[in-house]
């Protein structure tokens, strides 16, 4: 057993605004499913694992530790518990502030938690990969030169085509500690996303390598570094840090907050912009190995459809699709039939509150689109009809002035909060499953074609305590129906009096 423990960081930060409509504030790419039956966090997760097995006996049982956005706690949560994780201590940022900081987070909080210098596995939550053994056996290699210290490991990827949305590395002679077979090469320079003709040269070249975003290095190594190049993100993460403080342990997963009025003026900015690009012999060194796998970050709905199986005319679908003399289209379907008739290298993607039509050679300008929305402030910028919440989900299927129905579904063994609403009545029609309901001082049970009124202004509460999914028909009426018309009395999942349901 190798003494020096991996820990595996997953960075779970961003909002994939060039995955619109799919991925969005509130639902980002990482927690969606765009390849397989698990989302691209669960398969960061199912990596991360692998490289631990290869690297240390019995790694299941030391925990992971995520970097996530305060906002996507329960996400997070949900999706660990959907595979049995339950060894993780989970850093909620209570706003974003770019990869480096969260890194800065997740060494303090492995220094303290998890081990006296553990090295770390730093990996995006939001990139796919063809196969795991392969990832673990460069972990593997990368831990090796890491563990001595000042050395930070770098992963690169052989390019495939000509990327202009990806940054690059140049690898420059073999490291000295690479005796013992690991392939590293030490950094020459980082280049930022290239213009099409250079990417093209480099291509050619045969030399550069993609820059994959991820990083294998000691705890220590990383402080080191960011006190050398950046000590003003490093000395206000610090204090952020110090004044950190625990919730209450949820079945097995720790959840740590920095200091939420000390990390809003930490500085924003990027692991390699901060550290990577500056580091050098006298002070922390950078290498990089080559990654052995097909990789993809998945970054546009061009690089999604490249992951993805085909048809002979090159069309990839998931959900219904029909293709009609078109090639190397993409259609993402929520549940509508879609078809497409005479197109090339066009993306569909269809979800019950919007559609995104687009040539794949233009997906890199969605983000403008979002900062419309954002601009006009639509909802569908943020937030998808079907919003997941920790008890479940709701499903707003029908909305006109004074009106609003809702499908909801409550887990089992979860309760939403005792609540009131000043504005708005509701009528709850139970279509499966039997529900505990508390109105007022009185507690009843309602199963499947009964229902209940709550009037305006009287608390309540809905719960499932049954080994089976609940499902209602929530109908509001009121002259305004918005999500912030909540006032939480109480709640199991520790959230304060806040507009988030």
């Amino acid at each position: 057993m190798i003494s020096t423990p991996l820990v595996p960081v997953i960075l779970c930060g961003g909002s994939g605004t060039r995955l619109w409509p799919l991925s969005r504030a509130l639902f980002p790419k990482q927690f969606v499913r765009l390849t397989g039956d698990s989302s691209l966090f669960q398969q960061s997760v199912q990596r991360a694992r692998a490289a631990q097995r290869l690297h240390q006996v019995l790694a299941e049982s030391t925990p992971l530790l995520i970097v996530s956005n305060e906002e996507h706690r329960f996400l997070v949560q949900g999706q660990l518990e959907e595979m049995g994780e339950t060894q993780a201590v989970i850093l909620l940022e209570p706003v974003g502030r770019n990869t480096a900081p969260a890194l800065a987070l997740a060494a303090h909080a492995a220094k303290d938690y998890l081990g006296e210098d553990p090295i770390l596995l730093v990996t995006p939550a939001d990139q796919t990969m063809g196969e795991d053994e392969g990832f673990a056996r460069v972990v593997a290699d990368a831990s090796r030169l890491a563990k001595a210290g000042s050395t930070i490991v770098t992963l690169g990827v052989k390019p495939s085509h000509p990327e202009t949305g990806y940054g690059y590395i140049e690898p420059g002679a073999p490291v000295p500690e690479a005796a013992d077979g690991s392939m590293g090469f030490s950094v020459q320079r980082f280049v930022e996303k290239p213009g099409l003709a250079l990417a093209q040269e480099y291509l050619r070249e045969g030399r550069m390598l993609w820059n994959a975003g991820i990083f294998i290095t000691r705890a220590s190594t990383w402080l080191k570094a960011l006190a050398l190049y950046r000590n003003d993100i490093a000395l206000a993460v610090e204090k952020s840090w110090q004044a950190h403080r625990p919730d209450p342990m949820n079945n097995g997963l720790r959840f740590l907050r920095p200091s939420a009025e000390l990390f809003q003026s930490v500085p924003s900015e990027s692991i390699d912009y901060a550290v990577m690009e500056h580091c050098s012999p006298s002070g922390v060194n950078a290498c990089v190995i080559p990654l052995q796998s097909s990789w993809n970050d998945l970054g546009s709905w061009q690089s999604v459809w490249s992951s993805m199986p085909k048809d002979a005319q090159g069309n990839a679908m998931r959900g219904q699709a029909l293709f009609e003399d078109s090639e190397d289209c993409l259609v993402s379907s929520s549940g509508k039939l879609v078809a497409v008739v005479g197109l090339k290298n066009v993306a569909v993607i269809e979800t019950p509150d919007a559609v995104l039509v687009t040539h794949q050679d233009k997906s890199q300008s969605i983000k403008n689109v979002v900062e419309r929305l954002g601009a006009s402030s639509r909802p569908e910028r943020e937030i998808h009809r079907k919003v997941h919440r920790p008890w479940g989900w709701y499903d707003s299927i029908d909305e006109d002035e004074g009106f609003k129905v809702k499908r909801i579904r409550v887990k089992p063994g979860a309760s939403l909060s005792l609540q009131k609403h000043k504005h708005r009545a509701e009528h709850w029609i139970v279509v499966r499953g039997e529900a505990t309901i508390q109105v007022g001082e009185k507690v009843f049970t309602l199963k499947a074609n009964q229902s209940t009124y709550i009037a305006q202004g009287e608390v309540h509460r809905l719960s499932n305590h049954q080994s089976e999914p609940l499902e209602i028909i929530e109908v509001q009426s009121g002259a305004y129906l918005g999500e912030d018309d909540i006032v939480r009395l109480e709640d199991v999942y520790g959230r304060s009096p806040t507009p988030t349901g």
